[in-house]
């Protein structure tokens, strides 16, 4: 069979399979690039998809294409990436897009927005829905493409120094939360702090702040947050399916062969499901640890999940008349949205009560 036509028959898993790929490989030229984190090295899981990531590149090119993995600050800030990005000053980042809704508020629809998609909802948009088209579209102004870059499943609702036992608990709060569900938090008297997660345990142990989130369990117990505010709130309804994205230049990425373009794809497509293995593995232990360490574990107040649920619905409805691309993409996610929670009632939802009640 004539060499192109076997590849292009066979895809790049074909081709690997069938042990054609060090021909392939060795034609092709070394390329060099750097990736920008906006996460610290000793978060494992949510930084180490950038390691996942550039490792399975170098495999599956033999090599040659070497991608270079930086952490939050060593070059550039973490909330710097999509400038970066955009600018050409690195090829890649990989980040949560909703950290630059100053930007434009488009960005949390491509991660997370305060009572959004699950994880295997926000997935199933992605590659199967419109997702990843209509983000796609919008991340053209910033000269972008995005690959799903790894999810972190529903988050927890924060630490705090003193318990929320009502929604007047919130007034005057200083808390370290981020993108848009800073502007939700807002409503309801809350102080906003966007920090890196970096930056949190040194603010929440001098009293800068009263309050932070950053994901769950496993992460949060490396971040030592539990030493100095005990009570753990839970759910973090501003996170029901967080999305991390690869954002890489689109000169770049045009500039790459066909077969390396496909390498990047397939690279960022195990990433993604790693990292929501490794916290779906992690958590479970790490939340055992933490009450074992006198964390006191908080249900969240009804009338402050409703205040909150009110306050996104009418943010997100003023941005439908402010926001053209918000409109666009938002109209697309919130039916997908209202489709899946009517499928996941008579599924997901029912089995997993049932489960979680039943003694195992």
């Amino acid at each position: 069979m004539e060499r192109r036509r076997f590849i292009h028959g066979a895809g790049l898993a074909g081709v690997l399979a069938a042990g054609a790929a060090p021909a392939i490989v060795h034609a092709q030229a070394n390329v060099r690039w750097r990736l920008a984190s906006s996460f610290p090295k000793s978060l494992d899981t949510i930084y180490g998809a950038s390691e996942v990531f550039a490792k399975k590149v170098s495999e599956m090119s033999g090599g040659k294409f070497q991608i270079s993995v930086h952490a939050a600050g060593e070059l550039m800030p973490p909330f710097g990436v999509v400038d970066g990005v955009q600018a050409g000053t690195v090829e890649m980042a990989h980040t949560a897009p909703y950290y630059f809704v100053g930007k434009d508020e488009t960005f949390a629809i491509g991660c997370a927005i305060p009572f959004g998609l699950n994880s295997r909802q926000m997935s199933a948009w992605m590659f199967e829905g419109n997702g990843l088209t209509l983000m796609r579209e919008f991340y053209t102004r910033y000269n972008i493409i995005n690959f799903p870059g790894g999810n972190t499943g529903a988050q927890m609702g924060g630490w705090y120094r003193k318990p929320i036992t009502s929604l007047a608990d919130m007034k005057g709060l200083k808390m370290r939360v981020a993108g848009f569900a800073g502007r939700v938090m807002e409503q309801l008297g809350v102080v906003p702090q966007n920090l890196p997660g970096g930056e949190i345990y040194q603010a929440l142990e001098k009293g800068t702040i009263d309050a932070a989130e950053w994901v769950g369990p496993y992460d949060d117990q490396k971040l030592g947050f539990y030493k100095v505010a005990p009570h753990y709130h839970f759910p973090g309804w501003w996170e029901g399916g967080p999305q991390l994205d690869f954002f890489i230049n689109q000169k770049a990425f045009n500039s790459l062969s066909a077969d390396y373009k496909a390498m990047v794809e397939v690279a960022a497509s195990h990433a993604h499901v790693e990292m929501q293995a490794r916290y779906d593995a992690r958590n479970p232990l790490a939340l055992k640890q933490l009450v074992a360490a006198k964390t006191k574990l908080v249900q969240m107040p009804k009338p402050v999940l409703d205040a909150a649920f009110k306050a996104t619905m009418d943010i997100c409805n003023d941005l439908n008349n402010k926001n053209p691309a918000w409109k666009k993409v938002y109209a697309d996610y919130s039916k997908f949205r209202a489709d899946q929670n009517l499928w996941f009632r008579f599924t997901e939802a029912t089995f997993d009560r049932y489960m979680q009640a039943a003694k195992l």
